[in-house]
């Protein structure tokens, strides 16, 4: 963006926040357009040039900006109008709800996935979506919307007959028309949240906001048109309401997130076209024999990743694989080989989540899940997370005969003993989290010279038993009580993590030698904690997060406080380069 443009819109905006990063982010999206061409569009959006700047001077500005967006991003922008003024939006749930409605697909070359990654991006630029947390690996993981830009989005869907809202926030007329996407949104609205007089027919994406008991009207719905169904957190959601569900013969996205529904019925094979499952956080336990047939199937989400609660495969093997399935995402591996062999015939899977594997050592079903996971890792798989708290299969994945070669998202909890020897040939690994057992020096040793390592984490197991702690002790033994992280190698990593029982003492300060160069932050989670030294030698570091734990020792609370009072008895030129230090 031209300097000259940044100053004359400056000037035109009257310093009102919305309009200048709104301009802002129009102007950098348009970076062959020179400066004359600004100047011209700042007097047609302020004839009067008036300041402060007023509402319709602002309603003037969000206009030039929708129109300037191309189709796609006009009908992705639209789409936001489903979701309630100020709520945090989760950048997957968007992204998936908008290519089961059909509004991204392939092209170019690119998957349906990487498009709505790159319009995702755009709406960044243009300041139309504010993000809001990032995941480790530094991606977006949730976003906002401006409150005015929400407002005028919702009301142009209004007017386009794109999305209907009932109740909320917003005041808006009951649409004349037919209803083609329905949001219905917390029923304490002051506006009502009644679809009485509402032509039903024709829905095709019902979505409800709020966890209160609503009655929802399934009999005005056309059964066969509805592709969209997202419950998440309904608490009105009953088993009797799948039975109806399953009648929806269209339906592509299904989301039952956070509801108390208990068991899928065989019927669900009956979706033919379903591409979406999410039964995370849900009080299901095992999927069903039919589960197999969902042969369009690309997202199978279940479980929960907090407490490690998993979800059972079918005890059969599918006549047919399911080619289209991309992730499958908080399983549980037991005793029943069929359910493993099954895992075979995933050969287009690229992401892969165990969250729990049933307590019995070695035997046929290991073996094979072993074989399984190798070749899954031959054919593509990029992601891999596997938690073991129960048995000692984490510690024979370093007998496969070749590393994972495409993985770039990697996570082993459990009872780890030592980290795999492949690991140091996973080149293209970006994020890895290890159980705490193996927080060693020559963990760090074997993976310093991972070329794209963002994100390291060393995490407790959900079990949090005693044996991590022991294991801890045992490693700080070998390494004379200290750990010592090498200098070199880690060139690209940003973030570190540590969220244990106990942290044990940490050195980053290694004479004459740079270490961690990239490093930007360091987030700790513990009840115990033996110091870290060294963090001024850290070139890029720029904060710590300390998490202390309600059982936290006395020696714990003085480390911790005089970590966070060092820059005062430090020479300004140095106190001005220490870490900013957050406690929680």
């Amino acid at each position: 963006m031209k300097e000259e443009a940044n100053e004359e819109i400056w000037k035109y905006c009257g310093g009102l926040p919305l309009a200048i990063v709104t301009m802002d982010g129009l102007v950098a999206c348009n970076p062959t357009k020179n400066n004359d061409h600004w100047s011209k569009v700042c007097k047609s959006l302020f004839p009067e040039h008036v300041a402060p700047l007023t509402l319709e001077g602002v309603t003037r500005i969000l206009d030039y900006c929708y129109t300037d967006l191309p189709a796609d991003l006009k009908t992705c922008s639209l789409y936001l109008s489903i979701f309630p003024k100020g709520s945090k939006i989760s950048k997957k749930r968007l992204t998936r709800r908008c290519i089961s409605e059909c509004f991204v697909a392939e092209k170019q070359g690119l998957s349906a996935e990487e498009v709505a990654e790159t319009y995702f991006n755009q709406l960044i630029s243009r300041k139309i979506i504010r993000p809001v947390d990032h995941s480790s690996n530094g991606k977006v993981k949730s976003f906002k919307v401006h409150d005015m830009i929400l407002e005028y989005i919702v009301s142009k869907s209004s007017e386009e007959n794109f999305i209907t809202v009932v109740g909320g926030h917003w005041l808006m007329p009951t649409p004349s028309n037919k209803v083609r996407r329905l949001s219905m949104q917390s029923s304490g609205s002051r506006h009502g949240n009644s679809t009485k007089g509402m032509n039903l027919s024709q829905v095709r994406s019902l979505t409800v906001f709020g966890s209160q008991n609503r009655r929802l009207p399934f009999e005005s719905f056309n059964n066969g048109i509805i592709q969209v169904l997202d419950l998440e957190g309904w608490k009105g959601l009953t088993n009797k309401h799948l039975i109806d569900i399953c009648k929806m013969l269209a339906l592509k996205y299904l989301s039952l997130r956070r509801t108390e529904v208990s068991e899928i019925p065989s019927k669900i094979e009956k979706l033919q076209y379903l591409e979406t499952l999410d039964i995370r956080e849900t009080n299901v336990e095992v999927l069903p024999k039919g589960f197999g047939q969902l042969k369009q199937l690309r997202s199978m989400l279940g479980g929960n990743k907090n407490t490690r609660k998993a979800l059972k495969l079918p005890h059969e093997k599918n006549k047919e694989p399911m080619k289209a399935l991309r992730i499958l995402s908080g399983i549980e591996i037991d005793e029943d080989s069929s359910a493993v062999a099954s895992l075979h015939q995933l050969t287009g899977l690229r992401k892969l989540a165990i969250y729990k594997l049933s307590k019995r050592e070695g035997g046929q079903t290991f073996t094979q899940l072993r074989s399984a996971i190798e070749y899954l890792c031959s054919c593509g798989l990029q992601t891999l997370t596997i938690n073991d708290e129960g048995s000692d299969f984490i510690n024979s994945l370093d007998t496969m005969s070749a590393p994972p070669r495409y993985i770039i998202g990697l996570e082993l909890s459990g009872k780890m003993e030592k980290a795999p020897e492949w690991i140091k040939d996973l080149n293209n690994l970006y994020k890895l989290t290890l159980s705490v057992t193996v927080l060693q020096t020559r963990t760090f040793q074997l993976i310093q010279d991972l070329p794209k390592l963002f994100t390291l984490t060393f995490t407790l197991s959900a079990a949090k038993d005693d044996r991590d702690i022991v294991v801890l002790e045992e490693n700080k033994q070998l390494t004379d009580r200290e750990i010592i992280i090498p200098p070199g190698g880690f060139k690209s990593l940003k973030l570190l993590r540590f969220f244990a029982t106990m942290v044990p003492r940490l050195s980053f300060a290694v004479t004459g030698k740079e270490v961690m160069l990239a490093l930007e932050r360091i987030d700790m989670r513990f009840e115990a904690f033996e110091g870290i030294y060294g963090i001024e030698t850290l070139k890029s570091l720029q904060e710590v997060h300390l998490s202390v734990g309600n059982q936290a020792d006395e020696i714990t609370k003085f480390l911790v406080e005089d970590l966070k009072d060092t820059p005062k008895y430090l020479d300004k030129k140095y106190a001005d380069k220490w870490p900013k230090i957050i406690t929680e």
